[in-house]
């Protein structure tokens, strides 16, 4: 179940973007810019860090917690990388870029909302129940069998 609601919040996000991908193609169609891709070494970082989380995890609620909090990390940077663009748009007076930006971000900020909710389910509780270390930071099994503390963190 719990899979099942994080994957259509990642689905129903992934079509979202594609969207904002056609928001982004219409700003730069206002302007007379060419829009050029540039590879973000600091997401390229967040999205390692979670495919390597979840490829050395085992399917337990620990790697579902770790799996919302990378998520959210990706969630927040583009946030704040959406929120940049939107000021500057604001105060370069380029009001329809204003808009589609403050479209995207309010779809950023419910993405961000679905997936508070779902860590606040059972999801954490049950991820800091499969083990720790006396602490309460959760431990999880790799899928060589080893410990290691969850990347929630």
């Amino acid at each position: 179940m719990v899979r099942r609601t994080s994957q259509c919040v990642l689905e129903e996000h992934l079509g979202q973007t594609e969207n904002q991908v056609g928001r982004l193609k219409r700003i730069f169609g206002l302007s007379s810019e060419k829009p050029t891709g540039k590879k973000c070494a600091a997401m390229a970082g967040l999205l390692k860090e979670g495919d390597e989380m979840a490829s050395d995890t085992e399917e337990t609620p620990v790697r579902d917690a770790g799996l919302i909090a990378a998520v959210q990390k990706v969630e927040h940077y583009e946030v704040s990388g959406y929120g940049s663009a939107r000021t500057h748009a604001e105060l370069l007076g380029n009001n329809e870029a204003v808009r589609l930006l403050e479209e995207t971000l309010r779809e950023e900020r419910e993405t961000d909302e679905k997936l508070i909710e779902l860590a606040q389910s059972p999801i954490n509780e049950k991820a800091v129940g499969v083990s720790s270390d006396g602490d309460g930071a959760p431990v999880a099994r790799s899928k060589t069998g080893r410990k290691s503390r969850s990347s929630i963190l």
